[in-house]
């Protein structure tokens, strides 16, 4: 079976053309075409000779894929489904706004998480994407021209799969990739410790963290991975780092009605956060099936918001997007997997 050239980086593919024999130059070459000009066949490099192209061809292919369904909103949020292994799938969001365009992308098929809100780990675990799968789906994107930013809050964990998303973010800012700002791009993670360690040593993007809730016996509830990492653990390994300069740290906090989001949780919020300048966001939550789990009302997120405020915590109400399109990440892969079971009897 041939491998992918998208998702290589820069260094890998001297390699490749080293064991090719091919001149060391052509590994930019191949870059650029990969990443600038994205073809979708080897045989359009055109500054390749025909006897390179034919050596790359018989081991490799450019690795492109197209996304193999779209929904769209009325709000103009639209979700693409990819395929990932072998009758599987991921999904991407694409979210326009006056001054921006963001791009959600996958990590994971599935997840092996289990957080108690999240349907892409009711799938469970069932596979890394490769830094190739990665990239295919901003490169992949009919919106492309128009990103202005990415994140990596689809399905899966990030900093679960922390070698192939380090190689994918290495390949979207380094000058010979996309050479897009570390700036323009988040990664999200529940706050794997040994890879969010990692990801601040060797990225510039920023970095959002999922908490939550602030109690530890209520996060237990919600995310396991509250036994392996505690949230204090993570919150004293950020304030290692320096968040006054133009990198961002923030946290996700999807509301649940009656359960985080009460005036105990303001307080115990500005306690954990204190000394760290971070963002809260708070979320909306996207009812799933079979849950226990319901959303906060409006005004209590408006309340939640104004009283983090007044206590010196800088707190925003994500706005709702897609609500019309399976818009729970996860939804609509599940769909996807489930119709293709069902074709297998």
């Amino acid at each position: 079976m041939k491998k992918s050239l998208l998702g290589k980086t820069l260094a890998e593919l001297e390699v490749v053309v080293k064991d090719l024999g091919m001149p060391a130059f052509t590994a930019k070459q191949i870059a650029d075409w990969l990443y600038k000009k994205t073809i979708s066949s080897i045989d359009d490099m055109q500054n390749i000779s025909l006897q390179n192209r034919e050596k790359l061809g018989e081991k490799f292919v450019a690795g492109f894929s197209n996304h193999t369904q779209v929904q769209a909103s009325v709000d103009g949020t639209k979700k693409y489904l990819f395929a990932a292994q072998i009758k599987k799938f991921v999904e991407a969001a694409y979210i326009p706004e006056k001054t921006r365009a963001t791009l959600c992308v996958s990590s994971q098929v599935g997840c092996k998480m289990g957080c108690l809100f999240c349907m892409t780990g009711k799938q469970g675990f069932q596979g890394n994407l490769s830094a190739g799968e990665i990239v295919n789906q901003i490169l992949s994107l009919p919106e492309r021209e128009k990103l202005t930013n990415i994140v990596y809050m689809g399905m899966g964990e990030p900093l679960d799969n922390t070698e192939e998303v380090l190689k994918s973010l290495e390949i979207l800012t380094a000058p010979w990739g996309l050479a897009m700002s570390p700036r323009r791009i988040t990664v999200s993670t529940i706050g794997i410790l040994p890879g969010m360690t990692e990801f601040l040593e060797k990225s510039e993007c920023h970095l959002a963290i999922s908490l939550h809730t602030p109690f530890e016996e209520e996060r237990k509830k919600l995310m396991p991975i509250q036994n392996i990492f505690p949230i204090k653990d993570i919150i004293e390994n950020l304030k290692k780092y320096d968040w006054s300069k133009q990198r961002r740290v923030s946290m996700e906090y999807i509301m649940f009605k009656g359960l985080n989001d009460t005036e105990k949780h303001v307080r115990e919020l500005s306690r954990l956060l204190s000394g760290i300048k971070c963002r809260l966001n708070l979320i909306k939550f996207h009812p799933i099936p079979d849950t226990p789990l319901l959303g906060s009302e409006p005004e209590v997120m408006e309340y939640f918001r104004d009283a983090l405020s007044a206590r010196g915590i800088t707190s925003t109400i994500r706005r709702s997007r897609g609500e019309d399109i399976y818009a729970a990440c996860g939804m609509l892969s599940t769909k996807s997997l489930t119709e293709s079971k069902e074709q297998d009897f």
